[in-house]
């Protein structure tokens, strides 16, 4: 098999996604990708074609079915689960993260203690604390406030006997570290405790592997990695079955059992168009390794994305700490094995909404704010500067867009 890799074919990977070739430069990313052509041609298939309820005996009725089971299974290929019932659909990270607390702790008593973080997007901290109207004890893991990265001592000092969850970001929607999730899951499991995983912000940026990780639960949403407006939450099967159920009474399998109204059909089997794409890339950069593994294709390609999303931030965060009037937030390299693409700043004397508009009328988007990571924003004490200024890049970006940013950063001060 070949051992060099090649340079990420950006003509190649762009001719996917529609939309890049408006003109317009997306660099909000981390709010929600562009939509590969292949999702889009495969939920209008399924609209124009399959449009029918599952578990009739009719053969339109059996090959919709057939066509969304596929989907799944290759969706748990994607993120090496065990088994496909270990994959849950649903219409977004929030409403999958809240379906988890309600469920996961029905059986919990006042005084059981759940842990979460400071660098959470609510999505993964209102719904557990929540909770805390029953008696439950949340506690906050704090990053460390010169470093802003976790320190694994202090979740051992938070920990006690009482510990029913830990749940945490993978990465940072605003700092854009990597977090050690599966160093997290060695403590966490120790302990006793369950381990859930927020990947909304990594899953864009890197192949999810829930079996290496060790992780309970794990969830992202579809449309920040290339498809639509849904979202994918994974539990290990032992769990998931014996969690009470929230559909219809006698519905008790899973993961049917906590998909109620039960998942959209057509936005699933879209979803199957990122797993196409993915070995796509792989055959196109490695023509002799075409029998290699689904999983074998699925990482080499996301190794191609980190490598050239590596130089992209190199290039923004290297001319962003050469300006004394702005200060870049977490890891201040584009190192992969460290962070993601999502890059966030503020700027000394202009607040972060200045700034941004004077961007917009170059038909490049980027954004400002808190992104719902608001406990993160307050801690560096930015709610009066409108937040941070976020610039999320993605594999289809190009140092060229990335230059052209540049350029107009140097007309702002």
């Amino acid at each position: 098999m070949s051992t060099v890799s090649p340079s990420l074919d950006l003509d190649f990977v762009r001719s996917y996604f529609p939309a890049l070739q408006s003109g317009f430069t997306f660099m909000d990313n981390a709010g929600g990708s562009q939509t590969l052509k292949p999702v889009v041609d495969k939920i209008s298939e399924y609209l124009l074609h399959s449009d029918v309820q599952h578990g009739a005996s009719y053969e339109v009725s059996v090959k919709a079915g057939e066509k969304v089971n596929d989907a799944i299974r290759e969706l748990a290929t994607l993120i090496n689960a065990q088994d496909e019932k270990e994959v849950v659909m649903g219409p977004s990270s929030t409403m999958m993260f809240r379906i988890l607390s309600l469920t996961l702790s029905k059986d919990w008593q006042a005084g059981d203690e759940v842990i979460t973080t400071n660098s959470e997007h609510e999505a993964n901290c209102s719904p557990w604390m929540d909770l805390k109207e029953r008696g439950i004890v949340v506690k906050i893991w704090e990053t460390d406030p010169e470093t802003l990265e976790f320190n694994l001592e202090d979740l051992e000092k938070l920990i006690t006997e009482k510990t029913r969850l830990v749940t945490m970001v993978h990465a940072s929607n605003i700092l854009g570290t990597i977090n050690p999730v599966a160093d997290v899951a060695a403590v966490v499991h120790k302990a006793g405790a369950l381990f859930c995983v927020d990947g909304v912000a990594l899953a864009p940026h890197r192949l999810i592997d829930v079996q290496a990780m060790d992780v309970d639960f794990y969830v992202f949403s579809c449309y920040k990695v290339y498809g639509p407006h849904s979202a994918l939450m994974y539990g290990k099967l032992h769990l998931l079955e014996a969690l009470p159920g929230i559909n219809h009474y006698f519905i008790d399998e899973v993961p049917y059992k906590i998909q109620p109204g039960n998942k959209n059909f057509e936005l699933t089997y879209g979803m199957s168009g990122l797993t196409d794409y993915l070995r796509e890339v792989h055959d196109h950069h490695y023509p002799s390794d075409i029998s290699s593994s689904d999983q074998e294709k699925f990482q080499k390609s996301f190794d191609l994305f980190a490598t050239h999303e590596e130089q992209l931030a190199n290039r923004l965060i290297d001319y962003l700490n050469s300006r004394p009037d702005v200060v870049v937030l977490g890891e201040a390299s584009g190192d992969k094995n460290k962070r993601v693409a999502t890059i966030s700043f503020y700027h000394k004397t202009l607040s972060s909404s200045d700034f941004v508009v004077q961007v917009d009328p170059y038909r490049i988007g980027i954004r400002f704010g808190d992104f719902y990571a608001k406990k993160m924003v307050e801690s560096l004490n930015l709610i009066e500067k409108d937040g941070v200024i976020r610039v999320s890049l993605v594999h289809y970006n190009t140092l060229e867009e990335v230059d052209a940013l540049i350029r107009v950063m140097e007309t702002i001060s």
